[in-house]
């Protein structure tokens, strides 16, 4: 059953994040500077204003100090203490050149990326914070960014400009780029688009990496997921989507505490939460049939951000498996693949826009908690079949 944690904020909450040590601690973040931690039963440990009270837009713990929590809002990032949220230990004023979006750190602790509104991405040496690379190749909005597991200087970065982008942290320049607009518009010629026909462009709003190390997945505009798999060398070896909500995605987040480490959570503007098993996707799975086509397409600018505040409201959970088609994808200097029909092993109903997915072990249960416009967070049990 669905649990309601509620009191913990009073503006629409933007972010959640999970600790990696054996408390499974829980931080929020939320619009005005608002930041909760609470228990893994849902009891409020600390919460705190920070100052300025701009928008709380990530919230990450570090994997190698549980005792650090790393809060970005406006352009600066909060170090606090969860267990002692009178104000912050560190901060880093400035550290990012607009407004930030996202956080990351890698598996050692040793580096934060801040992905901001201008389409940088810094990455900071820890502990300190000083700036030991500037990445500039988003033409739009950098709405994600992650580090690869098992590999601290290999970071995945995607945005509103429909890119996604592999940086070695050796080079100021990515390794590997691929637009999802070329998929977009090759697949709506091999469709015969029809005149007056509106596809939703395929912004990327959220990019995690599959805890082997080697699967890319993103949440886009056009309610796909689309994986991508790296090979030797890290480059990229195959690109693929399949149809995951009727609107946009919002999240979407491998899991590493079930069965295997393909299988993902995502949410979307539609009020969905799915589980996908991806372990036989052709993507994930390299025996599968492929063929390669090579495609060009100019690239355009898009940006879109609104945010809007409604009240609690209880929501209702809708347990079913759905059938989805998954569409065939095409990606300039990756194979195409092809997949038959497949759907979620868990449908969840529910009912609001998914601002942020966390997934979770809570009290011994696979768990994932969800943000949405409210000021609650809900969570729900991730039964696997």
């Amino acid at each position: 059953m669905a649990r309601q944690w509620s009191e913990g904020h009073s503006t629409s909450i933007l972010c959640v994040g999970v600790s990696s040590g054996p408390e499974s601690l829980l931080a929020s973040g939320s619009e005005g500077g608002e930041v909760t931690v609470w228990s893994p039963e849902g009891t409020i440990i600390g919460r705190l204003t920070l100052s300025g009270e701009e928008d709380s837009t990530s919230v990450v713990f570090s994997p190698a100090a549980p005792g650090q929590l790393y809060v970005s809002h406006g352009d600066s990032v909060s170090v606090l203490d969860p267990r002692n949220l009178k104000g912050p230990v560190e901060e880093f004023q400035g550290a990012a050149e607009e407004e930030i979006n996202a956080l990351a750190l890698n598996d050692t602790g040793s580096a934060l990326a801040v992905a901001d509104d201008s389409g940088a991405v810094r990455v900071l040496e820890l502990p300190g914070g000083k700036v030991s690379r500037t990445l500039r190749r988003h033409t739009n909005i950098c709405s994600s960014v992650a580090f690869r597991p098992h590999r601290p200087n290999n970071l995945v970065s995607a945005g509103l400009d429909m890119q996604v982008m592999l940086w070695g942290l050796q080079k100021t320049r990515p390794l590997w780029t691929i637009n999802l607009q070329d998929v977009a518009e090759d697949e709506n010629d091999d469709n015969q688009q029809r005149p007056g026909q509106l596809f939703n462009p395929p912004l990327v709003h959220c990019v995690s990496v599959a805890s082997c190390g080697n699967i890319l997945g993103c949440a886009a505009e056009d309610g796909r997921v689309h994986l991508m798999r790296i090979g030797s060398g890290s480059k990229l070896d195959q690109q693929g989507a399949f149809k995951a909500h009727s609107q946009g995605a919002s999240q979407a987040h491998f899991i590493s505490f079930l069965s295997h480490p393909h299988w993902l959570v995502t949410g979307g503007n539609d009020g969905l939460v799915a589980l996908w098993d991806l372990s036989k996707h052709p993507v994930v799975t390299p025996e599968a049939k492929v063929k390669t086509k090579m495609t060009a397409a100019p690239r355009r600018k898009c940006k879109s951000k609104a945010k809007r505040k409604e009240q609690c409201q209880d929501k209702a959970t809708k347990v079913e498996t759905e059938k989805e088609e998954v569409g065939d994808e095409v990606a300039e200097g990756a194979e195409e693949v092809t997949e038959e029909k497949s759907g979620p092993k868990l449908s969840i109903s529910h009912g609001d826009k998914v601002n942020w997915l966390c997934p979770a072990v809570l009290k011994g249960e696979p768990s994932v908690v969800v943000a949405d416009q409210s000021s609650c967070l809900t969570v729900y049990p991730l039964s696997q079949p």
